[in-house]
């Protein structure tokens, strides 16, 4: 009897390890994802429904990562650090109430697949009732792009420029330029290239690029960035370049030559022309002093000489009258005698 039961309690537990094998096979068969930034806080959840309302003191939980690291452990609610590998010492902090383990400051290096375990600790010793994957992917956002120009003017329509950004993750996937007109919009890729810190292990990309540049159009130009995994695109400031006014050709050797030439001889016909013309006023004959004075005293003579034919005039008629009374007179004296 008693071995028969004791047959029944064997089997009873085996039953039971099978059952909590296949639950943790079933729960850990689907990982779920996690993401974290670089420097801030990342959750690796364990999802734990605590159907039967186990207190902390019954359970051992603790997180292990892809290299079975230990992050945290807590031992029938009590921490227990000194089974924390260093990497992670002073890094972590769990929730209770969400059955979450945060991860703080979170490294590149973090990346990968964590394993959350629970154990209830009963009479029997520890039991595993509960188990959990997920993978944890890191990102850094890189900074805004920066387009530095390399001349400050084109050269036979020709611009060449750069662009760059730092300090993300994980690597892009594109960098490329697009080139904005009035009527137009153009991409023009180039091979980007990245380096990659030891430590950090973030990277910083850049491309180098001559674009065509149209002179009699305004143009605006922007570098675009192109994340993973996610296809996020990251804008830079645009650089706009104006258009130049049309460029006149330039005037022939020649023809300067001719210019100049004629304008010379036009420069020394008209000095000759002025000097010879100032030369001939001066010889022309004009009023001087004494023919000013002969014609003053001519002009006088002759007012004198008319002055003196009126008063001759007028003696004339004096006498003429005179000489009418004498003849009267003498008429009448040999008419009386």
């Amino acid at each position: 009897m008693a071995e028969t039961v004791k047959m029944g309690l064997g089997c009873t537990m085996g039953l039971r390890n099978i059952l909590v094998g296949m639950v943790l096979l079933l729960s850990g068969a689907a990982s779920l994802k996690s993401q974290a930034y670089f420097n801030e806080t990342g959750e690796l959840p364990c999802h734990f429904t605590n159907s039967q309302n186990l207190s902390l003191d019954e359970l051992v939980i603790f997180w292990q990562d892809q290299d079975n690291l230990v992050l945290y452990e807590l031992y029938r609610g009590q921490e227990k650090p000194h089974n924390v590998n260093s990497k992670y010492m002073g890094r972590t902090s769990f929730d209770q109430a969400t059955w979450t383990l945060r991860l703080h400051n979170v490294q590149i290096k973090d990346k990968g697949s964590y394993q959350c375990f629970i154990h209830h600790k009963g009479p029997h010793g520890l039991v595993p009732i509960h188990q959990m994957s997920s993978d944890l992917s890191v990102l850094a956002n890189f900074s805004q792009p920066e387009i530095n120009l390399l001349t400050n003017h084109t050269e036979n329509s020709v611009i060449n420029l750069t662009c760059s950004s730092t300090q993300g993750y994980p690597e892009p996937q594109r960098m490329y330029m697009l080139l904005n007109t009035k009527n137009s919009t153009t991409e023009h890729d180039a091979d980007m290239k990245k380096s990659q810190n030891n430590i950090t292990e973030l990277y910083n990309v850049s491309i180098r690029v001559s674009l065509p540049i149209p002179p009699e159009t305004n143009v605006s130009i922007v570098c675009v960035l192109q994340l993973e995994p996610s296809k996020t695109l990251l804008f830079s400031l645009p650089c706009n370049i104006d258009a130049k006014p049309p460029v006149q050709p330039p005037v022939p050797d020649h023809i300067l030559w001719i210019a100049a030439l004629l304008v010379t001889v036009v420069v020394v016909c008209g000095m000759v022309s002025f000097v010879t013309l100032r030369k001939r006023k001066k010889k022309q004959p004009g009023p001087s002093n004494e023919c000013g004075e002969t014609i003053k005293m001519n002009r006088k003579a002759s007012e004198q000489t008319k002055n003196r034919a009126e008063v001759h005039e007028r003696s004339d008629d004096a006498q003429c009258d005179v000489n009418i009374l004498k003849t009267a007179s003498d008429d009448n004296s040999t008419t009386d005698f």
